[in-house]
């Protein structure tokens, strides 16, 4: 690999700001904003949704059944 040409790899955490939660994870992203986090500190980058508030991940999600061709020709035709 050529030097100089790669972003830094650095071990970061994320905060999911709906919950709260944080977990700890490699990233090139770079943040100002740092944490303390199991007695390090570490660049912190905030996220809206992580598996901690996603609805599959939560079991909050509603799967709707695949009707068929016909069954959607039925329901639309009234046969």
């Amino acid at each position: 690999m050529k030097n100089g040409i790669h972003p830094k790899y650095q071990e970061v955490v994320f905060m999911d700001t709906t919950t709260g939660f944080k977990f700890l994870s490699g990233s090139t992203k770079f943040s100002k904003e740092t944490v303390e986090f199991e007695g390090n500190t570490y660049p912190l980058i905030r996220v809206e949704t992580s598996s901690d508030s996603h609805p599959f991940y939560t079991g909050k999600a509603k799967f709707q059944a695949a009707d068929g061709r016909i069954a959607k020709f039925n329901k639309k035709y009234g046969k």
